[in-house]
C-alpha cells in the first residue's frame, strides 16, 4: 500500500477550529482506496485549547508523530511581547526546528510516495518545501484558502513572508490544493507560468460524524422560540457581526421581532467579551445568546435540531468557504447566509437550493432576508439543503479526488 506523509497543525486534540476536520477526515478514508496515512503534527503544548471528544476518532493503527512546537505569544512572551521574527509566518515557526528531523526519520522509516503540507498554519508549507528539497519526494501544497492578499496580513513583514512561502510552492511543488474554485483561480493568475498544478478539492462534511445524529427528530432548541445558530469562530473583521446585530436591533424597536418568539445562539465563537460589548451596547441581551463550546457530536446534533443556522462571511473572504457550511447543509436545516451574493460561499448556498442571502455589511438587507426566513419558517414553506447536491459533498468523495491527485504525480 503507497503511503502519504500528511503534516498538519491542525489535528485533534486541538479544540474549536473546523479545519482539524481536513486532515483528520483523509487520515480516516485514505485506506480505503488503498493509501495508508502518516501524520506528522505538533505537541498540544502548541494548542491553546484542546479536548479529546475527536482523539477517539483516529484509527488505531494510524501513525502519528507529533513534534516540539511552541506558541510564541503564549510560552516565548515577556509581559505580552515577544521577538517578531518567531511569530514569522506565524507563531509555531518554532515547529519546523523539530518537524524536519522528524518527517525525515518517518520518510526513512515509511518510505512515503508522497508529502502533503496544509495551510492555515504557513509553518507548515515551510516543514513541507525543506522536506521536499531534502527528498525530492512529490509534495502537494494544501492552501484550502488564500494565502497574502490585499491588506492581509496586515504586517508588511508576515506579509512578505507569505509570499515568499508561495513562491517556493509554486516554483516547487508537485500540485497546489484550494477549497474553492475562486481561490484557484487568484493562484493561476498569479503564478500563470508555474509547473505546480492548480487544483480545487472541497472542504465537507463526515458521514460516519453523523452516525448517532438523529436528523429525523427534531426537538426544539429552546421551546416556544424560533432558534437561529450559527455554530463556530465568529471573527471581528472577516464574520463582523454588528451590521447583523444592527438589523436585530432595528427590528426590536419597530416591534417586528421579539425575545419571547426568537432566539439567536452564538455558540463557540471565541472572541466572547468583543461580542458581550456589541450585544449589550444594543440592548440584545435576551435575544442573543453566547454559548460555550461543547463537544463535536454534540455540535452537530445541535445543528440538526437548530430553526435555521446562520453563516457569516465578509467580502474580503469572497474566495473562501467556512468549512462548517458543509456540515449546515448536511445535517438538512435552512440556512440564512450574510455574505457577498457574488462570493464563494453565496455560490455554494445557491448550489444547494438556499436563497436566504443578504450582504454581511447591509443591516438593511439583513433586516429584510431575517423577515422573510422567519415568515417561511411559520408558514412551513422555508427551502431546505438539495440532497443531491449534499451526497456529493461527504468527505469520502474529496479522499476520492485527492487519491486521483495522488496517483497522477
Amino acid at each position: 500500500m503507497p503511503k502519504l506523509l500528511l503534516i498538519a497543525y491542525h489535528f485533534p486534540p486541538l479544540a474549536g477550529s473546523s479545519g482539524i476536520q481536513r486532515t483528520l477526515r483523509f487520515a480516516q478514508h485514505l485506506p480505503k482506496f488503498g493509501w495508508e496515512p502518516i501524520v506528522l503534527t505538533t505537541h498540544p503544548r502548541a494548542y491553546e485549547r484542546t479536548s479529546d471528544d475527536l482523539l477517539r476518532e483516529l484509527p488505531p493503527d494510524l501513525c502519528v508523530r507529533r513534534s516540539f512546537a511552541l506558541d510564541t505569544a503564549r510560552h516565548l512572551s515577556l509581559f505580552n511581547r515577544y521577538p517578531g521574527f518567531l511569530a514569522r509566518p506565524d507563531r509555531w515557526t518554532t515547529w519546523r526546528w523539530s518537524a524536519v528531523p522528524a518527517a525525515l526519520d518517518l520518510i526513512e522509516e515509511h518510505k512515503p510516495r508522497a508529502i502533503w503540507s496544509t495551510y492555515p498554519i504557513a509553518t507548515a508549507h515551510e516543514i513541507g518545501a525543506a522536506v521536499h528539497r531534502r527528498t525530492g519526494l512529490p509534495w502537494v501544497a494544501d492552501f484550502r484558502d488564500p494565502m497574502a492578499q490585499d491588506n492581509y496580513p496586515p504586517d508588511p513583514r508576515v506579509h512578505r513572508a507569505f509570499s515568499r512561502i508561495e513562491k517556493k510552492v509554486f516554483d516547487t511543488a508537485a500540485a497546489a490544493v484550494f477549497t474553492t474554485r475562486g481561490s484557484a483561480n487568484i493562484y493561476r493568475r498569479r503564478f500563470p507560468r508555474s509547473p505546480t498544478r492548480v487544483e480545487v478539492i472541497e472542504n465537507g462534511y463526515d458521514e460516519e460524524s453523523f452516525a448517532g445524529v438523529d436528523t429525523q427528530v427534531r426537538k426544539p432548541l429552546v421551546p416556544g422560540k424560533i432558534t437561529i445558530l450559527h455554530s463556530g469562530i465568529i471573527y471581528p473583521s472577516e464574520r463582523d457581526p454588528r451590521p447583523f446585530l444592527d438589523a436585530l436591533a432595528q427590528l426590536t424597536r419597530d416591534k417586528k421581532i421579539s425575545d419571547a418568539t426568537l432566539r439567536i445562539r452564538l455558540r463557540a465563537s471565541v472572541h466572547e467579551d468583543f461580542l458581550n460589548t456589541e450585544i449589550q451596547a444594543r440592548s440584545l441581551g435576551d435575544l442573543v445568546e453566547l454559548a460555550p463550546p461543547i463537544p463535536y457530536r454534540q455540535a452537530l446534533q445541535e445543528m440538526t435540531h437548530a430553526d435555521a443556522l446562520l453563516v457569516m462571511q465578509a467580502e474580503n473572504c469572497n474566495e473562501q468557504i467556512p468549512a462548517k457550511v458543509y456540515e449546515y447543509l448536511r445535517s438538512g436545516r435552512p440556512v440564512l447566509g450574510l455574505t457577498d451574493p457574488r462570493g464563494d460561499t453565496a455560490d455554494l448556498l445557491y448550489r444547494a437550493g438556499l436563497k436566504m442571502i443578504a450582504p454581511l455589511n447591509d443591516a438593511e438587507q439583513i433586516a429584510t432576508v431575517l423577515m422573510q426566513l422567519l415568515q417561511k419558517l411559520n408558514a412551513g414553506q422555508i427551502e431546505l439543503p438539495d440532497e443531491r447536491m449534499v451526497r456529493n459533498a461527504s468527505r469520502v468523495g474529496r479522499t476520492e479526488q485527492l487519491v486521483r491527485l495522488l496517483e497522477s504525480l
